[in-house]
């Protein structure tokens, strides 16, 4: 019920009156946004770094999954879904790509002189799991060997004053069905464990380097803050204290955050950088 007393009512297209599936289905869920000329202006005017998402798939997806139970879905491969998400997803968004790996959605430019950013994509490229594994495996990884050898090399040649480093969220802890865990946080272990391993790593790798200016700005959740990691409070400490800026939505999120890495919310309804 709007304030005027009138009702308001979704303007249900033929792609979101059910699950996308085929590769017009994902077509048209980028499409619909472009129906308000608000979002049109927005696009013309604003600059954007735009971030693969579960969402432009499926909810808590990942490539090994099917969906034999979902009766909603003829098409029962979810990686092929998601191959069918990832090329509407190229028609559509503002995406600088290398045209020497055209498939590869992670990238970095100099934004100018004094600082450059970096965009990376985070793909979870095994099921999720219960987060029990103690050593850094393809099954433990969330951005892949080849991910993070192209992170530290880009930032290791890079002679930029400051560097933004753009992702999903470092220390939450988001629970996914049957017990089993996605993104990076871990709850409750004495050190960083699993997902938590290649995180640990590339924290290492800035602090070994002596990198400075590092700031994480991620995406994805359901609130905006400001997180302050610091090896005071953690239990993994082999790293330099470092902000992240979390860009998303106002309302609060009902998730956890990890202590493996000394996460501290130091501000939630982000207005602006905190000062110190």
């Amino acid at each position: 019920m709007l304030d005027d007393g009138s009702i308001w009512r979704n303007v249900v297209t033929e792609a979101k009156s059910k699950v996308a599936q085929k590769l017009a289905d994902y077509r048209g869920n980028h499409q619909y946004n472009l129906q308000d000329e608000h979002m049109r202006r927005f696009n013309a005017e604003v600059s954007q770094v735009v971030l693969w998402d579960d969402h432009e798939v499926r909810d808590n997806w990942y490539p090994t999954q099917r969906v034999d139970r979902d009766q909603r879905y003829r098409v029962k491969s979810v990686a092929l879904l998601a191959a069918r998400a990832k090329r509407a997803f190229f028609e559509y968004q503002p995406l600088r790509i290398d045209q020497r790996e055209t498939e590869r959605i992670y990238r970095n430019w100099r934004q100018d002189r004094r600082s450059r950013s970096r965009a990376r994509h985070a793909l979870v490229p095994g099921a999720n799991s219960t987060n029990r594994q103690a050593a850094l495996t393809s099954d433990s990884a969330i951005l892949g060997a080849a991910q993070v050898q192209w992170l530290e090399r880009s930032l290791a040649a890079s002679k930029a004053t400051g560097t933004d480093c753009v992702r999903h969220p470092i220390g939450l802890v988001v629970p996914d069905a049957g017990g089993a865990f996605e993104a990076c946080g871990e709850q409750g272990r004495r050190s960083a464990t699993r997902r938590e391993l290649e995180v640990a790593g590339v924290l290492r790798f800035i602090r070994d380097r002596r990198i400075r200016n590092v700031v994480w700005i991620t995406a994805d959740v359901h609130y905006a803050a400001a997180h302050h990691y610091s090896p005071e409070r953690a239990r993994f400490t082999e790293f330099d204290p470092f902000w992240e800026f979390v860009a998303g939505l106002s309302m609060p999120a009902r998730l956890v955050r990890t202590i493996s890495i000394g996460h501290s919310v130091r501000r939630r309804g982000f207005l602006g950088i905190p000062l110190g």
